[in-house]
């Protein structure tokens, strides 16, 4: 079995004031991009019908996933919703739901799903390949701080402690990431610098075989507009099962990229 990550995190560091306060605004200036480049979009990597599943990110309803749910049918895939209301954390109906939800899916289709998580989604889709690694293809978190090494790092822990009386027992909490191997499936963290919701630090794991971190420049609630994140996921998804090989961007967006971290 696969040692734990030794990535170590900087306890204590939060996302900037200036990146936090400018998130509505950088928001829209990622829709705005996505309006702007749809005609470089339509030439991303086609799927091959295999079944995907999107989780939406704390506070957050399949509402905020339509943009990118589309985006992904587009492409050839098999797109469902998580269907379970608003993401209001681990609660009994979304943690038992998630489980039905990945055996329900993958039995209809007769295929392992891929999940993409946004935040706090993408914590809850490592999770479903733990716990389900056969009916799991793979796994992309967008922002997700799933390595969080002190509530500090992300500026929604508020909003969750309130909402702490209605989720699951603390000890039917998994263990701390870095305490346990890496997920059993291929996994793709992207995460952004200018992050201003979570830390990037808590975003990242040491990369290795079948998982990896890819940097982006995008505000935390544009992610799931954000054109040069739609393209990363459309590239992971259109890898053939069984197969893997570390994201590379396309020679004319290679500048769109920031140096990885």
């Amino acid at each position: 079995m696969p040692a734990a990550s030794p990535l170590r995190l900087v306890r204590g560091s939060a996302p900037g004031l200036f990146w936090y306060l400018t998130e509505p605004t950088r928001c829209a200036l990622d829709v705005s991009e996505f309006v702007a480049t749809r005609a470089m979009l339509r030439g991303a990597p086609s799927g091959d019908g295999h079944p995907v599943l999107v989780f939406p990110g704390l506070g957050a309803a399949d509402s905020s996933t339509v943009m990118l749910r589309r985006f992904l049918s587009g492409l050839g895939y098999q797109v469902n919703p998580w269907g379970l209301g608003r993401n209001i954390g681990p609660t009994r109906k979304a943690v038992d739901g998630m489980h039905a939800l990945v055996k329900k899916v993958s039995d209809a289709c007769g295929a392992p799903v891929s999940i993409v998580g946004w935040s706090l989604g993408g914590i809850f889709a490592r999770e479903m390949a733990r716990d389900h690694p056969h009916r799991v293809r793979q796994v992309i978190t967008l922002g997700s701080p799933y390595n969080m090494s002190d509530p500090v790092q992300s500026r929604a822990m508020p909003a969750f402690s309130l909402l702490a009386r209605l989720h699951i027992p603390k000890d039917e909490f998994p263990p701390p990431e870095s305490t346990r191997p890496p997920i059993p499936v291929p996994a793709t963290s992207i995460y952004s610098k200018t992050d201003g919701i979570v830390s990037w630090e808590s975003c990242v794991e040491e990369p290795g075989p079948r998982r990896e971190n890819v940097q982006v420049s995008s505000s935390h609630l544009g992610y799931g507009f954000n054109s040069t994140v739609l393209w990363v996921v459309a590239d992971r998804l259109a890898q053939a099962e069984g197969t893997w090989a570390p994201f590379a961007a396309p020679p004319g967006m290679a500048r769109m990229y920031p140096r990885a971290a």
